[in-house]
C-alpha cells in the first residue's frame, strides 16, 4: 500500500446559483523517497490540491490516506496534531514571524507542545547550519536576503522531520540562480530524509527536477511526460 493515496478527489463550493467545481478528479499515489512536481495554469485548481493533500481543507468528495491514517476521520485537535507531525509547508511567500530570529522561526512549529527543548534548538541549529545560514540564526527575516528567508522557511518545514513535505510554488519570488539552489537543497533535504515531495509551480525547470510530473487543467489531474 502506497504511503500516501489520494483516490478521486473532488472539490466545489457553494456559490449563488449552484456548485463551483475546483477539483474534478484527482488521483496520486507516493512512497517515501518520492517527488512529484504538479503543473497547470492559474487557477486549475493547484493550490486547492496542495491544500486537501496538506489536510488544511477537506475534500467534497473521494478518499484520502497518509501513512495508514484517513486524516478527515479525526476529529479537530487529532487532526491538527497529525498535519503538525506528518506534514511539512513552504509556501511562496516565506511567512516567517517578522519579529522572531531566524532560529526562532524555525523553532515555531514546535511550540504548539510546549516550550522548545535542548535537544530541539540543537535540531534547528543544525537545520539552519545545513541550508547555509549557520552566520545567520539570529538574523529577523527582514535582515535577510529573499533567497535565505526561503532557505529558513525550508529549515522550519523539516523540523519535524515529516512524512509529506508540501510546497506551494517555492521559489516563484526568486531569481533564477537562487531558484536553482533553493530548488536543489530542497530535493537533496527530501531524499536525505526518505520524505515525500509535492511541488506545485509554475516553472518548466523546476517542474523538470522531480522524478514524476503531473498537469492539472479544467480540475482533473493527469501524469505528464
Amino acid at each position: 500500500m502506497a504511503t500516501l493515496s489520494a483516490q478521486s478527489l473532488a472539490k466545489s463550493y457553494p456559490v449563488a446559483g449552484g456548485d463551483l467545481c475546483v477539483l474534478q478528479d484527482a488521483s496520486l499515489t507516493l512512497e517515501l523517497g518520492e517527488n512529484v512536481a504538479i503543473i497547470g495554469p492559474s487557477g486549475s485548481g493547484k493550490s486547492t490540491l496542495l491544500s486537501i493533500l496538506g489536510t488544511l481543507e477537506s475534500p467534497t468528495s473521494g478518499s484520502y490516506e497518509l501513512g495508514g491514517v484517513r486524516p478527515f476521520s479525526l476529529r479537530e485537535p487529532e487532526l491538527a496534531a497529525f498535519r503538525s507531525r506528518q506534514i511539512g509547508f513552504v509556501f511562496q511567500e516565506h511567512h516567517l514571524l517578522p519579529q522572531c530570529s531566524a532560529l526562532e522561526n524555525v523553532l515555531a512549529p514546535l511550540l504548539a507542545d510546549g516550550r522548545a527543548t535542548a535537544d530541539d534548538v540543537q535540531r534547528a541549529q543544525g537545520l539552519l547550519d545545513r541550508v547555509g545560514l549557520t552566520d545567520r540564526r539570529d538574523h529577523r527575516p527582514a535582515q535577510l536576503s529573499g533567497g535565505e528567508r526561503q532557505r529558513a522557511a525550508v529549515a522550519r518545514a523539516l523540523i519535524r522531520n515529516p512524512t509529506l513535505l508540501l510546497a506551494d510554488e517555492p521559489t516563484g519570488n526568486l531569481d533564477r540562480s537562487t531558484a536553482d539552489s533553493i530548488a536543489a537543497l530542497m530535493l537533496e533535504l527530501q531524499r536525505e530524509r526518505n520524505a515525500m515531495l509535492i511541488v506545485v509551480t509554475h516553472s518548466q525547470t523546476l517542474a523538470a527536477r522531480l522524478q514524476r510530473r503531473y498537469e492539472l487543467d479544467g480540475g482533473r489531474l493527469a501524469p505528464r511526460s
